[in-house]
């Protein structure tokens, strides 16, 4: 393990541009929709050597993964999923608690002729990855999670009482109402109050994601992921009782949940390495992608 933390501190000095606009994945990536047990899922592809997933969370896509997902494929099969009703993946009226979009997480690598995988999430990515493992402990190699909180896995229920998180209980027929046309003025909210320095999420990053965002039935799917979480906090605190002992990596923006994202999984998981990323808040990729990519690579790489 010190081998991982020297080469994180050495990757910090990298320089990436401090605004970083969403990047394309490499022309040798390929993409596909997987159809699993009730959804259809985008997903992007490449690389070879051992299989590493990449899950978004809210306020992206899978798109957030593209440099991150470049570094992987020269040694990892990388595979980067849309979540169902979000990005360019169906949108189902229902499936959206966290079990069962780690199911469609697991129906994907199964139809891509993986078995065990790495695990990586974001935001919402988080939530799903956590149930992926607690669901498929022997298909797991390794888990990063990435600042946002589980729910269900202490200290959830102060957490959740944080006026923050007021968004997972926004939601309905008049919420999406009030939303419709106004997506970007939304989405600001999270990209402003969430980040650390908000310029670093550049005017084209927020007009993609914008658009995606905006499209039919994004925002619907958008509040049934939140509304969900009531049931993901019974699920997980079923889990729970049964920790996790892949290696984990919890990682956390210094100016958002920083070192509580390690507190909360050595709730859930018996091998726990915490990360706090300098100068960043919530939207890791986007503003600290150099030191985000190092944390990810070397703990992937570390035995």
């Amino acid at each position: 393990m010190l081998r991982f933390m020297i080469g994180v501190l050495g990757a910090l000095v990298i320089a990436l541009p401090a605004a970083a606009e969403v990047q394309p994945f490499p022309a040798s990536f390929r993409t596909l929709d997987v159809q699993t047990e009730g959804a259809t899922i985008h997903v992007r592809t490449g690389g070879h050597g051992p299989a590493v997933v990449l899950i978004h969370g809210m306020g992206d896509t899978g798109d957030m993964w593209a440099p991150l997902a470049a570094d992987l494929a020269r040694d990892h099969t990388v595979v980067v999923p849309d979540l169902r009703g979000m990005g360019l993946s169906s949108h189902p009226e229902g499936g959206y608690d966290k079990r069962t979009q780690a199911a469609d997480i697991r129906s994907v690598l199964t139809q891509l002729g993986l078995d065990r995988a790495a695990i990586v999430g974001h935001d919402i990515g988080t939530m799903v990855a956590y149930a992926y493992a607690a669901r498929y402990p022997d298909k797991t190699e390794k888990l990063v999670v990435m600042d946002a909180p589980v729910p269900g896995i202490p200290p959830w229920d102060q957490i959740v009482r944080n006026p923050l998180l007021w968004h997972f209980d926004f939601g309905g027929p008049d919420m999406e109402r009030l939303v419709a046309g106004r997506e970007r003025i939304y989405l600001d909210r999270f990209w402003n109050e969430f980040a650390g320095d908000p310029a670093k999420i550049d005017e084209a990053t927020r007009e993609h994601y914008a658009e995606l965002y905006a499209l039919p039935g994004a925002m619907h799917s958008v509040f049934a992921q939140f509304r969900s979480i009531r049931q993901d906090a019974v699920d997980n605190a079923a889990s729970i009782a049964t920790k996790l002992t892949m290696p984990v990596l919890a990682v956390g923006g210094e100016k958002s949940f920083g070192a509580n994202e390690a507190v909360v999984m050595r709730n859930a998981a018996v091998d726990v390495t915490g990360l706090v990323i300098p100068n960043a808040g919530h939207w890791l990729m986007e503003e600290q992608p150099a030191a985000t990519i190092a944390a990810v690579r070397a703990f992937l790489s570390s035995k």
